[in-house]
């Protein structure tokens, strides 16, 4: 059986600027990409759920021409799930908590079902007070048109394409348009078996 939650972290930590330039180019163009370092992966232990989560990505880069870093948080989430927002808001938290720097959040939906948008924040308030509102960017992929994505020179979209919005009688034409796009991009076998 694949391990896709694996081989999507192998996928965005080998391509990580690539990444960024596909789906985030304010941000690429604002760091050092020689400051990128990948943490290590964070383990939280949820006392009250009983669960164990971990992060996908952690990334600490610099900003361009300045000793000012900033994290860059990435979650693959493979399923709909109602409080998906709460959660991404603990992690923000104790990210923040234990590094003291600002963070990014990115978050790709990458599930096929349900066609709706996903919700991008998560709030408490009252009548009268707006306790919080934390805001993460989100990258649904089944909202994404993969025809927008087919002149893309980019291993990231090449291997994120067939998760996109594709009509099922496209699917084949998809299939072939994403084989020969990993072959443009001129790969090592390595590489190129991480993508296809």
């Amino acid at each position: 059986m694949i391990d896709h939650d694996r081989l999507f972290k192998e996928l965005i930590s080998t391509f990580f600027v690539e990444f960024l330039e596909l789906f985030l180019p304010q941000v690429v163009r604002e760091i050092d990409r020689e400051s990128i370092q990948f943490l290590p992966q964070e383990v939280f232990n949820d006392v009250t759920s009983g669960d164990k989560k971990e992060i996908d990505l952690l990334a600490q880069v610099r900003y361009q021409e300045q000793e000012t870093y900033f994290l860059i948080h990435v979650e693959n989430q493979s399923y709909s799930q109602s409080d998906f927002a709460k959660r991404m808001f603990k992690y923000f938290a104790r990210l923040h908590e234990k590094y003291d720097l600002p963070i990014y959040p990115v978050v790709i939906f990458s599930f096929d079902e349900p066609q709706r948008r996903e919700p991008e924040n998560y709030q408490l308030a009252f009548s009268d007070l707006q306790v919080l509102d934390f805001n993460f960017k989100a990258i649904q992929l089944n909202q994404l048109r993969w025809r927008d994505y087919l002149t893309q020179s980019n291993p990231v979209a090449a291997a994120l394409m067939a998760k996109m919005k594709i009509p099922p009688s496209e699917r084949p034409q998809v299939k072939a348009e994403c084989l020969r796009l990993l072959i443009t991009l001129k790969l090592d076998p390595a590489r190129m078996q991480l993508i296809s």
